[in-house]
């Protein structure tokens, strides 16, 4: 699928309730979520982003790793804090230096996930702060590119201005026009309901961040904590591994019929990984 067309369409396919499930919906999470943090994808992206603060940016060195993490627990994304604070940068340029250079032979097909992620009856889309390329990337490396009906990210949620557009032409931007939209905050949620066109109430939030699963709780949604085999708070459910959905959310499949069922029940058990 063309993940840039899909980041721009309203998401209208398959709204209609699954007869027999609680559920309608189900919005993942990318990266650490998809595949697990021991790929190095995490470490790497965050080396690049240092990197891009020393070489592009002109921050002093030693400022640099407090500032990565002070910007981070403040703005949701390090990039969305430098915005916040005054760095003028393109976007697609900052981008393409973070992910552009990412280990993306790290990631591996994942069958297991595949079958899993096929055989929910439930819209399933992809809610992210990274931009449209690494999401390309990342499902392309996984396998699973014809899996999720569409991808709600950075372009989503942050559109470039119209030819002819100012800053005051959208009324409902009562913000600095440098402030990025991203997950943490309750308005990127709630803006990625409103995109995907969902019931929070019907929909399940797939999210390794212990903040993001907070605020997609207080906007109503079901949410699971990935990575994680204990409860954070706002957190419902709690997985270790991806690819525990089957034993730890058997609603998902209520009303499949039985030889559905029986299919997700013979996939290679919890243990499965990607291989790095």
């Amino acid at each position: 699928m063309e993940v840039y067309d899909i980041c721009r369409l309203n998401l209208v396919l398959g709204k209609d309730a699954m007869v027999g499930s609680k559920y309608d919906c189900l919005l993942f999470d990318l990266d650490d979520t998809l595949y697990p943090m021991s790929s190095g994808i995490n470490l790497a992206c965050r080396k690049n982003i240092e990197e891009y603060m020393l070489h592009q940016l002109h921050i002093e060195e030693t400022e640099i790793p407090r500032m990565c993490l002070e910007l981070y627990k403040e703005h949701g994304t390090t990039m969305a804090g430098l915005k916040a604070l005054g760095y003028d940068f393109d976007n697609d340029e900052y981008h393409e230096f973070v992910h552009g250079r990412l280990p993306y032979e790290a990631l591996k097909p994942d069958p297991v996930l595949r079958n899993l992620l096929l055989s929910m009856p439930q819209r399933k889309i992809i809610f992210t702060n990274s931009d449209e390329a690494h999401v390309a990337q990342v499902l392309s490396r996984l396998g699973l590119e014809d899996c999720f009906e569409g991808v709600i990210c950075f372009e989503t949620l942050n559109p470039p201005p119209q030819p002819g557009q100012t800053f005051s032409d959208d009324k409902t931007m009562d913000e600095p026009s440098s402030r990025i939209l991203c997950k943490p905050s309750l308005q990127a949620i709630e803006a990625a309901i409103q995109i995907a066109d969902v019931d929070p109430a019907r929909t399940i939030f797939f999210d390794d961040s212990v903040r993001n699963i907070g605020s997609g709780k207080a906007a109503g949604l079901h949410t699971v904590i990935v990575g994680s085999s204990v409860l954070v708070p706002g957190a419902d459910y709690a997985l270790s591994s991806i690819h525990n959905i089957r034993e730890a959310l058997p609603e998902i499949w209520e009303g499949e019929p039985a030889e559905q069922l029986d299919q997700v029940l013979q996939s290679p058990a919890v243990e499965t990984t990607v291989l790095a």
